[in-house]
């Protein structure tokens, strides 16, 4: 397991746990609508996956060109992995894609395989949850009839779908 993968779970608890309080408070409606705390937990599902993208690049990178490291080439090397994740954003499956074939040559997305899900399922599933992190961060919600822009157990989906492509990226990794 990647160190990058470590620091990933470690900031998806915080993001169950931000779920876990919704739950909590939930259940006491008198108070005020605790809504905030799922899109919260969403947005900060979308970004341990965006960080734990920038760090497993960053901690191969490191691992495999250990020995150009200091060189003119190594310099060079460095630079070119820091501007392109410096442009980094909402990491969807093609951007991560291109991502890992330009540094190391994989496909990753192609080993974003587990039980009941495909390469395919899982892009798009990918695609569909940044696009939901988008409309979390950019659009407010004025309307409070209209439905919450995430439900528990959407949330809960989420949290098991980022898991489990956080471990199949890091399993696929492993052969590089």
């Amino acid at each position: 397991m990647t160190l990058s993968l470590q620091n990933f779970n470690r900031t998806l608890s915080e993001a169950e746990q931000l779920l876990a309080c919704f739950e909590t408070l939930n259940n006491h409606p008198e108070l005020c609508s605790y809504d905030v705390l799922k899109k919260a937990s969403l947005i900060m599902t979308l970004t341990a996956w965006e960080t734990y993208v920038e760090d497993v690049v960053t901690e191969i990178f490191d691992a495999k060109f250990s020995l150009i490291k200091g060189s003119q080439f190594g310099h060079f090397a460095e630079k070119q992995l820091h501007e392109r994740l410096k442009f980094f954003h909402n990491p969807n499956s093609n951007k991560t894609k291109k991502l890992f074939e330009e540094f190391f040559g994989i496909d990753v997305t192609e080993q974003w395989l587990w039980p009941n899900v495909l390469p395919k399922d899982a892009r798009e599933q990918l695609n569909k949850w940044i696009s939901k992190r988008g409309e979390a961060v950019h659009r407010a919600q004025l309307d409070t009839t209209q439905p919450q822009i995430i439900k528990k157990d959407e949330l809960e989906k989420c949290l098991r779908f980022f898991k489990a492509l956080a471990q199949a990226t890091d399993k696929a990794l492993a052969v590089i």
